[in-house]
């Protein structure tokens, strides 16, 4: 079964995100409170922990969720091979894929620690189609 391990926000953009209890994911905005929601493609960022797995792997230190400022951190899905227009259901809340990985911007925390960060080729995107709460724990369905 895949399942969300944490739900992650940052105020403000470029710093790690830390984790809350449930969050309010916004039609056509992402979650409500986080840096990175609004109106455009990438509302909401998804890491599996088997990625976090491999940057320990790396020699990275002190990895969990949200390092990599994602909102939903999952567990038994492998992202990256979603294709682009896939609806993931949680709970209420359904997301459509829009991005496989990414740039990763000028000065990354984890590129600067260790030499390499995951985000860019196994993190994906997505913007909200349905609303409502997700928290750890929920199950994640795949919608065909």
């Amino acid at each position: 079964m895949a399942k969300v391990i944490a739900v992650n926000i940052s105020e403000k953009k470029g710093v790690i995100k830390h984790p809350i209890e449930k969050g309010f994911f916004k039609f056509n905005h992402g979650l409500e409170g986080d840096a990175h929601a609004g109106d455009w493609h990438r509302q909401v960022s998804f890491l599996g922990v088997e990625s976090i797995v491999k940057m320990k792997a790396k020699g990275a230190l002190g990895l969990c969720s949200g390092k990599f400022a994602e909102n939903i951190t999952t567990e038994g899905i492998i992202l990256y091979e979603l294709p682009v227009g896939t609806k993931i259901k949680i709970g209420k809340v359904v997301l459509e894929v829009t991005q496989i990985g990414k740039e990763c911007h000028a000065g990354c925390e984890i590129m600067k620690l260790v030499g390499d960060c995951i985000m860019p080729r196994e993190g994906i995107f997505a913007k909200v189609l349905e609303e409502g709460y997700i928290k750890a724990g929920d199950e994640i369905v795949v919608e065909e």
